[in-house]
């Protein structure tokens, strides 16, 4: 049983998941409350919270089914299920994660709202077939319009409070489409001969190392500056904390690798970006709580 678990844990990249679920939920953190009548019940976070982490289950499992082929010929990602054989990929895997963004939108169009079910179908599709389908072998470009997935994530939280959105919401949306790249690529740079040999056209894979940790760090700088704009809507001083602390982490470990462009520093600049992206939305959700 415990085998089947942490196969399916794989499958469906639920630790992803997850990130995007807490995204979702930093959404309706950030937004103002608008009048006690509009306020979401207990109910309806969990329902929004389950909704955006089955769609991006969804994806995930979708990723895997057509990167297959791609996963073969990666050290990284070899054991895979579905290039092992452990799983085969057929009719009833497109099935069943159809049913599951399916029955994921439709309860949160039923129980939230039409902008929110949008929004949580958008973050599934972008990431499940604009980045893995149509950009991913093609262009470099791959993972910025990918990191858009997350951002639907944040405007789904957002627009179950107010379909509306807000200032600090739409903030936080763009925040999380500018951590997107220099996460990913950093660990497209500790592993760089994985996915030249994949022949996928990652930046650093694309470019070259050093211009890529430039890049990187320029996207850093600018994703930290803007994670700070929403205290200027309001947000409290623990919002302030996670994204300060977490934002000065990532920018020190982006200039260590800029200045030494190496796999292993690119590997602790990646982990760095967890970290600052765990603080920031901690910080808004603990604001949100507690009022601070």
């Amino acid at each position: 049983m415990k085998t089947y678990a942490a196969l399916f844990y794989n499958v469906f990249k639920v630790r992803i998941g997850l990130a995007i679920m807490m995204s979702a939920l930093a959404g309706i953190a950030v937004m103002p409350a608008v009048s006690p009548a509009v306020s979401l019940s207990g109910w309806q976070i969990t329902v929004l919270a389950l909704s955006v982490l089955g769609s991006s289950a969804a994806a995930g499992a979708f990723n895997h089914v057509m990167e297959r082929d791609l996963d073969a010929r990666m050290k990284r990602t070899r054991n895979r299920p579905f290039v092992t054989g452990q799983l085969n990929a057929g009719p009833a895997w497109y099935f069943g994660i159809s049913a599951l963004l399916a029955v994921s939108v439709g309860t949160a169009a039923y129980v939230l709202n039409g902008m929110a079910a949008l929004y949580v179908f958008l973050g599934a599709f972008v990431y499940g077939v604009v980045y893995t389908v149509w950009l991913k072998r093609k262009t470099v470009w791959n993972i910025v319009v990918g990191g858009l997935s997350g951002s639907f994530a944040v405007l789904a939280g957002a627009a179950a409070v107010d379909p509306a959105l807000s200032a600090q919401a739409l903030v936080l949306a763009v925040v999380l489409f500018l951590w997107t790249p220099p996460h990913f690529w950093s660990l497209a740079a500790a592993l760089s001969e994985d996915y030249a040999c994949a022949g996928v056209p990652m930046l650093p894979v694309v470019v070259g190392p050093k211009k890529a940790a430039r890049i990187i760090l320029i996207n850093t700088v600018l994703l930290v500056g803007l994670s700070m704009a929403p205290v200027a809507y309001g947000l409290g001083w623990l919002y302030w904390a996670g994204a300060g602390i977490g934002g000065t982490y990532f920018l020190y470990r982006s200039l260590q690798y800029a200045a030494d462009p190496t796999p292993a520093k690119a590997m602790k600049n990646f982990f760095a970006s967890l970290i600052q992206l765990s603080l920031l939305v901690l910080g808004a959700l603990a604001g949100a709580l507690t009022g601070i």
